[in-house]
Parts: structure tokens; sequence; C-alpha cells
């Protein structure tokens, strides 16, 4: 009989021939998982992403369903790349935390042997230790924490929440971590390194090493050459006012891909700087990857460690790109490092950011170098493959632990 895992070598042979799974990753077929988020797709994020990438992998390999916040007061269902998503009905939402009554009670319903929360992510913690799936009610699940970032700017949030965080953490099986600098700089981690695990952040690299050639054409029609990309919310840590400050020492087009909150605000940045003509906001685009190749340089300007990790950065690198990135304690130049496949500056400041788009936009030869290095590192350390095969081995590793 056709199991599971003969569909993804038809399908998704290099992932199989790659790995050669062994029986203990085998034996997870059958095995239910439940992933909590806090938004899925087409919500626009890294944690978003992220999970959305990883889900889609794993049900190849065991039964996964997902549930997060959703944006309306009732309950929705839907399958989305083969997976499960339950969006929970919020009521409120309280300092950007979705409150969801009905959330413990699916958390519970799903009976899952293992419950998988993505964090920071105080609803979804709450609403774990109500549902009894810790244990109080003699559920037996497994609990595997991805910590993607701290809490940062809502301090009085992130104060609150520590208490329950410390419990989550402590009763975690284990704690899966993006990249080895963000498990050193976290307050929160350096409490729980037994638990923690590196396993660095995976996309569909090949999907972005492609993109419709006429879309391109039209883009870098439109745009000139020398175009400097961004992408991602429009939220402050981001750091988008200082990327459209430093276009006034830059010769060329800035697009910024992405929707937030600041949209407003950056636009009047732009015009005070006398960049209006030669910045373009762009939201709502579906497909990306048509920009990050009409693009000559890609840049993360973020100021604030909740740029936890950057995975935009992995999608400019697969597509060849050159990276300028900020040097902050967090993940970001674990991704793309300096010197190798583009270059840091310090964060906030405009004038190194300027300094350093123009040395690219200036030499061809450079920018092709750190773009091959770039697609060359998101292969070999990045590819959803390797994350996918490194969750498996941990999920195996909890549920043998939990019937030993």
């Amino acid at each position: 009989m056709s199991s599971v895992l003969d569909s993804v070598t038809d399908e998704r042979g290099a992932l199989v021939a790659e790995t050669a799974l062994p029986a203990r990753l085998r034996a997870l077929h059958g095995r239910r998982v439940l992933h909590v988020g806090k938004y899925y797709p087409p919500h626009m994020g890294g944690m978003e992403t992220h999970v959305r990438a990883l889900c889609e992998e794993l049900q190849r390999f065991l039964s996964v369903e997902v549930l997060v916040a959703g944006d309306e007061r009732r309950t929705t269902e839907e399958h989305i790349g083969g997976v499960k998503v339950t969006r929970a009905g919020t009521l409120l939402n309280l300092n950007a935390a979705p409150v969801c009554p009905s959330l413990a009670r699916r958390i519970r319903a799903a009976a899952a042997d293992l419950v998988h929360i993505h964090l920071p992510n105080p609803t979804a913690i709450i609403a774990y230790f109500a549902s009894g799936a810790s244990g109080a009610s003699g559920h037996s699940g497994r609990l595997v924490l991805t910590y993607h970032s701290d809490i940062i700017r809502q301090k009085i949030l992130g104060k609150a929440f520590w208490p329950i965080l410390r419990r989550a953490l402590d009763r975690a099986d284990a704690i899966i971590v993006g990249s080895p600098n963000y498990m050193e700089t976290s307050p929160a981690l350096r409490l729980f390194k037994e638990k923690c695990r590196v396993i660095p952040f995976g996309i569909p690299h090949e999907e972005f090493q492609r993109a419709d050639a006429l879309e391109v054409e039209r883009l870098r029609g439109l745009y000139g050459e020398r175009v400097v990309l961004g992408v991602g919310r429009l939220v402050y840590y981001k750091g988008f006012e200082y990327l459209i400050r430093a276009m006034k020492e830059v010769r060329g087009h800035l697009l910024l891909v992405g929707d937030g909150p600041l949209r407003e605000e950056l636009r009047r940045e732009a015009f005070a700087a006398g960049v209006a003509e030669r910045v373009t906001f762009l939201h709502g685009v579906e497909d990306v990857r048509p920009f990050y190749h009409a693009a000559d340089v890609f840049a993360l300007p973020s100021i604030a460690r909740s740029e936890a990790f950057g995975i935009v950065q992995l999608e400019a690198m697969a597509a060849g790109l050159a990276v300028v990135n900020t040097q902050l304690d967090s993940g970001v130049t674990f991704v793309s490092p300096d010197g190798l496949t583009g270059l840091t500056v310090p964060p906030s400041d405009s004038d190194a950011l300027a300094a350093a788009l123009n040395s690219l936009l200036d030499d061809r030869s450079l920018r092709a170098k750190f773009g091959a290095a770039g697609r060359l590192r998101v292969e070999r350390e990045f590819s959803l493959e390797k994350m996918t095969r490194r969750t498996l081995e941990l999920y195996a590793d909890v549920l043998e632990s939990s019937s030993s």
C-alpha cells in the first residue's frame, strides 16, 4: 500500500533521496502535530512565511494542522497547500495581542501528539495552559516552541508576559531557535540553553531563483537601472525611514514592497527628503519574485532586534542579489554575513547605508560576487529540505522521549 512517504518520493524526490529517511522518522507517519501561530498568510511577515513553508513540507510526512487568530469574530476553516488552517474568531486586540476565546478549546480538541507554538505569542501560551494540553488534565502531548523573537518594544506587555513565558519555556520539551546569534543574546533563552536547538529557517530557494521574464523586463523598463529593493511590513523596527533618507545620496530608484501602519509617514519622509520621485511604495504584491530579479541590490535597514532573522534576505540571496543589512545582536548577520554575501552597516545610519549601496551599485563585479555567494549559501545552509529534516529529527527525539 502506498504511504505518504511514497508520494513524497514521487513529488519531492530530492528531499527523500537526499535525506534517506531512517525508520525513526518514517515512524512519525500518522502522528498528529498542531502548529499554533499568531497569524497565517496572506498576512505578511517572517513568522507567517516560515510557518506556512514548514507546515506544507511537514504535512507530507505526518498529520499537520494549523491554528491561528483570525481577522473576524467568527472562526473559519480552510485548506491551504494541503494543510488544514483554522483561524479562531478574534474578539479584540490588546496591545497587538489578539484575544481568541475559543483558542484553548480548539487546542484541546485537536488532541495532538505534539503541540508546536511559534513565539512571541502571549495568546497562544495562555490558551495552551488553559487547554489542559500541558498535562494538567492527563493529556500527555509534547510541547515544542519556536522562539522567533523576544518582545522588544511592548515593554509593559513583555514584563506582564514573562512569568507565563518562563513557565512555557520550562514546560517545553524543546525550543527551536533560528540562529546561534539569537540563542546567545536573548535574555529569556539564556536560562534554557540546554533545551535549545538551532534549526536555521529555510525557504523553497528554487522558487526564488526564477521569475516571469516578461514581468522582470517590464519592471526594469519602468524603474531603470540602479534599483534598490526593500521588502517587509512598514513598521518601526524595519528602519525604512533611514533607507529613504539614504536615497538622498544614492543615484537610483528605491522600491518598497509591503504595507503597514507607517506607510503614510514614510511617504511624507520621502517628500521631506526630496526623493519622492525616486521612491515607489508597492503593496498588495502577490508575487515578489520579479522584483527581486529586476533589482540590483537588496536592503534590510532594520534598527531593532525585533528583526530576529530576516527571512526576506534568504529570498533576495536565492535570487542572486547582494544584501545590505545592519549590525544587530540578532540573527540578521548570521543569514547574510558582512563581506561574504553583502555589506553590513551600523543601524540607524543613513550615511553608512548610502555608502554601502553606492559601493555595490557602482561595482557590478562585486554585486555578482556577493550574489553568487548568497545563492550558494541559501542552497547549502537554508534550504527548506534541510529545515524540514532537522525539524522531523527533533520531533522524533521529543516523541521517543515521551514513550521511554
